[in-house]
């Protein structure tokens, strides 16, 4: 029998309408992704078998010169692995598509200091509003990404936890 605390859960910022949940384990704080959506509003979480520490996993289709398929991702923030198709070469730049509609997912206004990459949104709620979404580098291997919710960056929240703590 173990003496493992199951994760706690606390939802970011009282007013936030996603779906995104923090857990905690231990002295970390994970941020996961528990619904997004594509495009046209279909979910991108959940649509296949994979999963990540029990986490259903967010599926893309993506593109990378004549290579095609559906890739499984962690829906855990910062967590680098990947299912399905994955045998692309780090810093290849890849196209990034809804696997439900097959729309290509929105492209993000460039990010400062970050030449060279294109980050593609992907909402976390049904609204596909900007100000709760997920942008998702398109430099396979390049593992930045930026969680938007209300309009604040979740990695700025995150870091204001952590200085009170």
């Amino acid at each position: 029998m173990s003496n493992e605390q199951p994760p706690k859960t606390r939802k970011p910022l009282s007013r936030s309408p996603s779906n995104v949940e923090f857990r905690t384990q231990g002295e970390d704080v994970r941020v996961v992704l528990t619904q997004a959506f594509g495009p046209k509003g279909d979910n991108l979480i959940g649509i296949s078998d994979a999963k990540f520490d029990d986490h259903p996993a967010l599926t893309l289709r993506v593109k990378a010169g004549d290579q095609e398929g559906l890739t499984h991702i962690s829906p855990i923030h910062g967590d680098a692995r990947k299912a399905g198709s994955t045998e692309i070469a780090p810093g290849t730049k890849c196209e990034l598509f809804c696997p439900v509609s097959n729309e290509p997912l929105p492209k993000l206004p460039p990010v400062p200091n970050d030449e060279g990459t294109t980050y593609y949104a992907i909402y976390l709620t049904p609204e596909l509003t900007d100000g709760a979404m997920v942008g998702i580098s398109n430099v396979w291997g390049h593992y930045h990404s930026r969680v938007v919710d209300n309009y604040e960056l979740i990695a700025t929240w995150m870091e204001a936890e952590a200085d009170l703590d």
